[in-house]
C-alpha cells in the first residue's frame, strides 16, 4: 500500500492538457481510470489533505501503486477514451454496467438486392438499418409477423431464398401472402424495395398516413363491391393497428426524443431509456450501474448517456434528450454527442407536461430495474449459498450463518431512539421474526443503546414467560451471525452485552456504511470484502433492510409524540378528550383543518372546549 507523497509524481512532469489517467496496483492492474480537462490540476488533487477525500477516493489512493496519462486533444476525446478504457480493463474502482446483455434491433440489409428484414442481437453491420434496442426478442417478432401481412417483404434467410429461386416455387411465407416472393418474380427488385421503404417508414413512426391511405382504398373497393379486396384491406389495418397500440402515445407525431431516468442508491442505479420516434415509444431498456466509485447524480446520468450511445449499432440520436436529472456540467458530454449525431441536440429536465408525465413513467421503470436487479440476486438459492459460504470463509466461522439478526438505532438528536431487529434465513427475510424496541435508557447514545437492545434480545430466550410460546419458539435458538449497523464501538458494546447475559457463541460483526468495511470485536482492522463479492452485498442488503425498518418506527413514534405534544399543551383538554379527537379525526393533519363546529361532534367536547383546540392548534398561524 503506497503512500501518497511516494505515489505523486513531480508536479512538473504533469501536463495541464486535457487527458486520461489510470490507477494501478501492485500487480500493474488497472484499479481507477478517469479523465480531465486539466490533468495537473486533477491528479494534484489526489494527493492533498487525504481525510478531505471521499472515503472511497482514500481507499483507491491507497491501493494504488502507480498513476499514469494519455494526452488528448480535446475533453469530449478525453471523455470517449476514459469510457474505451473503462470497457477494456473494469477497473474496480469505477462504475460498473450491470445486466449488460445484448438487446435485440429489427434490422433492413438495404444493401442486398432484395432487402431481408429479420429481428438481430447485434447492430455492427454497414449497409443495413437499424430500429431498437427493444427489451424483448418475442415482442419485436410478433409485431414483425403482423406487419408482414401489410407490408410483405422478404424475411427468409439466404439458403432458403437461393432455393427458392432454384425450383421455381416461394417458402411457404409467399403463400400466406407474408411475402410478395421476389425470389419466384412476383414483384420486381424496384417494386419489393418500395415495399421496403414503406415498412422502414412504418417502423421510424410514420404510421398513420399508411392507416389513412389503407382505409381509403378499403372505402373505395367496398363502393365498387369489391368485397373480398375491402376485407384484406380491413385485415391490413387491423395489423397496423394492433403493432401500433404496442407501443403507447407519448407526445405528437412530430416528437423524437431519448428519455434517460435514474433510480439510485448508495451502491447502485438503475436505468430505464425510452426511445420516443414519431410521438410513440419505438425502443426501451433497462440495465443497472454499480457505483464503485463518488458521483454525483449528474454524474449518474452521464455515465447512463456514456453506455446507451456507446453502442456501435446506435446510430439514431434524436434533436432532444430528456433526462431525470441536471447533468450539471455537461459541455464534454452535449459535445460529444452533437459530434455522434453531427447536429445540434438539446438535453433537459422536463418539468411540466406530457414529457414530465412520461419521464416520470420512466423514473418508475428505472426503480423496478434496481429492484429486479437485487431480487435476482436475492433469490437466487445458488447465489444465497455463495454468500453464506463466502461470509463463513471471511469471518472464520465454524458453519454458515444460516440465520442473520441485524439491529440498527434510529434517533434524533438523542430524543425518541427506537431500535430495529430484522431476520434473515437461509439469505431471505423473515419479516415474522422482525422486532421493534423502545429504548429504556435515557440519553442513550448509539453503543449504549446497541448494548441495551442486544441483552434485551438475549435475554428473552431465558426470561420470557411460557404464556408467550410462539415468541420463544422463534427465538429459542441463537443466529448464526449478529450484525450490528456501525463500526468497532458498536460492535464491543454487543459483545460486552452478550458476555453479560452469559451468551459465547454467538459471532457478531459491524458493517460500517464509511468504507462497506465489516468489523470484528477483537480486531484492530477491518475485513475488507471485495465490493463485487456475494458476502458483502447480502450484509449490505440485511443493513438496509434493519435501516428502513428503524427508520419507519423512529418516524411513526416521533410523529405520535409530537401530535400528543401539540394536544397536551391545550388547558382543559384531558386524555381521554385527546384520545377521542384522535380516533374521531384519524391524523393531526385533519384535526388542526376542522372547524370549531366539526369539533363540537366529538362526544364531550363543548363550544368552550372546542374553541380553545380551535386556537391553540393555530397558535403562531397570524404571526407566520
Amino acid at each position: 500500500m503506497a503512500e501518497a507523497s511516494a505515489l505523486r509524481p513531480p508536479t512538473g512532469s504533469i501536463p495541464t492538457d486535457p487527458g486520461v489517467y489510470r490507477f494501478r496496483d501492485g500487480r500493474g492492474r488497472v484499479i481507477y481510470v478517469g479523465k480531465a480537462s486539466n490533468l495537473r490540476a486533477r491528479l494534484s488533487s489526489y494527493f492533498q489533505d487525504q481525510t478531505a477525500l471521499h472515503p472511497r477516493t482514500q481507499a483507491m489512493v491507497a491501493a494504488a501503486q502507480d498513476v499514469d496519462w494519455v494526452v488528448v486533444g480535446t475533453e469530449v476525446e478525453a471523455l470517449t477514451l476514459e469510457y474505451s478504457w473503462i470497457k477494456e480493463y473494469d477497473p474496480r474502482f469505477n462504475v460498473k454496467y450491470r445486466d449488460d446483455k445484448s438487446y435485440p434491433y429489427l434490422s433492413f440489409s438495404l444493401a442486398d438486392e432484395y432487402p431481408r428484414v429479420a429481428v438481430v442481437r447485434e447492430a455492427k453491420k454497414a449497409g443495413t438499418r437499424y430500429f431498437g434496442p427493444y427489451a424483448h426478442a418475442w415482442a419485436v417478432r410478433q409485431t414483425v409477423d403482423e406487419l408482414l401481412r401489410v407490408f410483405p417483404m422478404r424475411s427468409c434467410r439466404e439458403g432458403v431464398f437461393r432455393r427458392a429461386r432454384q425450383v421455381g416455387r416461394p417458402c411457404l411465407l409467399g403463400y400466406l401472402d407474408k411475402c410478395s416472393a421476389p425470389c419466384v418474380g412476383r414483384v420486381t427488385a424496384e417494386e419489393h424495395r418500395g415495399i421496403v421503404m414503406d415498412f422502414c417508414t412504418f417502423v421510424a413512426g410514420n404510421g398513420e398516413g399508411f392507416v389513412r391511405q389503407l382505409e381509403e382504398q378499403m372505402r373505395d373497393a367496398a363502393r365498387e363491391e369489391r368485397y373480398e379486396d375491402a376485407g384484406r384491406l380491413r385485415d391490413r389495418i387491423e395489423a397496423l393497428r394492433r403493432a401500433t397500440e404496442q407501443n403507447a402515445v407519448a407526445f405528437n407525431e412530430a416528437t423524437d426524443a431519448d428519455v434517460i431516468a435514474v433510480s439510485e442508491d448508495p451502491l447502485e442505479a438503475g436505468v430505464q431509456v425510452f426511445h420516443v420516434r414519431g410521438g410513440r415509444i419505438r425502443g426501451e431498456r433497462g440495465f443497472v450501474i454499480e457505483k464503485a466509485e463518488e458521483l454525483t447524480p449528474g454524474e449518474v446520468v452521464q455515465r447512463a448517456i456514456q453506455r446507451v450511445y456507446s453502442d456501435p449499432g446506435i446510430d439514431d440520436i434524436p434533436r432532444e434528450l430528456l433526462v431525470s436529472t441536471s447533468l450539471g456540467d455537461a459541455s464534454a458530454i452535449t459535445t460529444w454527442l452533437a459530434d455522434k449525431r453531427q447536429g445540434a441536440i438539446k438535453v433537459q429536465v422536463p418539468a411540466r407536461g406530457d414529457k414530465r408525465s412520461l419521464m416520470d413513467t420512466a423514473v418508475k421503470n428505472a426503480a423496478n430495474t434496481l429492484q429486479a436487479h437485487r431480487l435476482r440476486r436475492s433469490s437466487d438459492l445458488t447465489t444465497r449459498s455463495v454468500a453464506l459460504e463466502e461470509l463463513r470463509e471471511s469471518l472464520g466461522l465454524n458453519e454458515a450463518p444460516l440465520r442473520i439478526e441485524c439491529i440498527d438505532i434510529s434517533t434524533l438528536l438523542g430524543q425518541h431512539t427506537v431500535a430495529s431487529l430484522v431476520v434473515f434465513e437461509d439469505g431471505l427475510p423473515r419479516k415474522s421474526d422482525y422486532r421493534s424496541f423502545i429504548i429504556r435508557t435515557p440519553n442513550a447514545d448509539d453503543t449504549a443503546a446497541v448494548g441495551e437492545v442486544v441483552s434485551r434480545r438475549f435475554a428473552r430466550t431465558e426470561q420470557e414467560p411460557v404464556a408467550d410460546a410462539e415468541s420463544r419458539r422463534k427465538f429459542a435458538y441463537p443466529p448464526g451471525l449478529l450484525v450490528i449497523d456501525g463500526g468497532r464501538p458498536q460492535v464491543r458494546a454487543a459483545q460486552d452485552a452478550l458476555m453479560a447475559v452469559g451468551v459465547t457463541d454467538v459471532p457478531v460483526v459491524g458493517l460500517a456504511k464509511r468504507l462497506e468495511e465489516v468489523w470484528l470485536p477483537d480486531d484492530d482492522d477491518p475485513v475488507i470484502l471485495p465490493r463485487s463479492s456475494e458476502a458483502l452485498y447480502l450484509l449490505q442488503r440485511i443493513r438496509d433492510e434493519a435501516h428502513r425498518t428503524a427508520i419507519t418506527l423512529h418516524r411513526k413514534r416521533r410523529g405520535k409524540s409530537m401530535s400528543a405534544s401539540a394536544l397536551d399543551a391545550i388547558p382543559g383538554l384531558g386524555e381521554v378528550r385527546a384520545k377521542a379527537l384522535m380516533r374521531h379525526f384519524g391524523s393531526m393533519k385533519a384535526l388542526r383543518a376542522a372547524s370549531v363546529d366539526e369539533l363540537q361532534q366529538v362526544p364531550g367536547v363543548g363550544p368552550s372546549l372546542a374553541a380553545k383546540i380551535h386556537a391553540g392548534l393555530h397558535k403562531g398561524d397570524d404571526a407566520a
